[in-house]
C-alpha cells in the first residue's frame, strides 16, 4: 500500500515538474532558444501527419469498401477546416461522418 502510494507521488511530481519546468525556465525576462520557436512552429503539422498516417495505415484498398469512407471523411475534415479554422470541430466532424459511413452505409 505504502509503495503505491509512493510510487503515485512520484509520478505527480515529475508530470508536474515537467509541465512547469518550461515556464519556469522561459520566464517573460529570458527569450526562448530559436530551435524551441522553431518546434512551436513545426510541431502542429508534424503531429497531425503523424496521426494521419496513424489512423490509415490499415486501411486496405483492394478490399469491401476500398477505402472510401476513410477518404470521404478525410475530405470532410479537410473541407470543414478550410471553412472553419476550427480544429476540434473539424476532428469531431470528421469521426461523426465516418463512425455514420460505416454503421449505416458501408
Amino acid at each position: 500500500m505504502t509503495h503505491d502510494i509512493l510510487l503515485v507521488a512520484v509520478m505527480a511530481i515529475v508530470t508536474a515538474a515537467i509541465r512547469f519546468l518550461p515556464f519556469i525556465l522561459f520566464s517573460s525576462s529570458r527569450k526562448p532558444p530559436g530551435i524551441v520557436t522553431n518546434l512551436t512552429r513545426l510541431l502542429p503539422a508534424a503531429v497531425m501527419g503523424m496521426l494521419i498516417v496513424y489512423c490509415l495505415r490499415n486501411t486496405n484498398l483492394l478490399a469491401g469498401s476500398h477505402g472510401l469512407p476513410e477518404a470521404i471523411a478525410c475530405t470532410a475534415v479537410v473541407i470543414s477546416y478550410v471553412w472553419k479554422r476550427n480544429t476540434l470541430l473539424s476532428i469531431l466532424i470528421g469521426t461523426i461522418l465516418y463512425m455514420v459511413l460505416l454503421q449505416i452505409v458501408f
